[in-house]
């Protein structure tokens, strides 16, 4: 991407999720982003992909630091459960839930680029969480995957509320992959 298609969708992202996407009109994305018009319709040809690039590279980070905070837990519980931890980190700067889950409400047309882009990255996540059940041996782990789905959705959800669920949350996360876990090796390395 070219410096002035990073200024368009640096500046679309503030937009986007301070404000909220169809509030937000791409002349007003353009003088953020000090490029004209023309320059923001040559670089993604229109709002919707505008709109999916931003959520796209929201997407890369987040991605980034959930396999980095998995790639770094001792043990399985904390690994399967990682995804917690990693919307720890990232709540800390972002504030107004979760984008993905706007965008879905914002966007309910499954044919929208952004839409697409929004439910792949929680389908991502539900086989991420599958993928660290059945690496650390846990029993029904597509069922476990979209428990810890619905727990880690309901953060987000209630993240603008003066509640704090996500300590609540990741405990009964680590809990019901604890039962999930056969009764030996419980506590091994996630590698192991």
């Amino acid at each position: 991407m070219t410096p002035a298609g990073r200024r368009v969708v640096a500046a679309a992202e503030e937009l986007f999720y301070d404000r909220g996407i169809t509030a937000v009109g791409v002349d007003l994305i353009a003088e953020r982003s000090g490029v004209t018009k023309r320059t923001l319709y040559n670089r993604f040809g229109s709002k919707d992909h505008l709109v999916a690039a931003y959520l796209t590279e929201r997407d890369q980070r987040w991605r980034s630091l959930v396999r980095a905070t998995v790639d770094a837990c001792e043990d399985v519980v904390e690994a399967v459960t990682g995804p917690f931890e990693a919307l720890r980190t990232w709540s800390g700067t972002n504030t107004r839930g979760c984008a993905f889950i706007n965008a879905l409400a914002e966007l309910p047309d499954p044919s929208h680029p952004a839409h697409r882009v929004a439910a792949a990255q929680k389908l991502w996540l539900m086989n991420l969480f599958e993928e660290l059940a059945t690496a650390a041996g846990c029993s029904a782990s597509s069922t476990l995957a979209t428990q810890l789905l619905v727990l880690h959705e309901g953060v987000l959800a209630t993240q603008p509320l003066p509640v704090e669920t996500l300590r609540d949350s990741t405990a009964l996360a680590r809990a019901a992959v604890r039962a999930a876990l056969p009764a030996a090796g419980a506590a091994s390395a996630p590698g192991a």
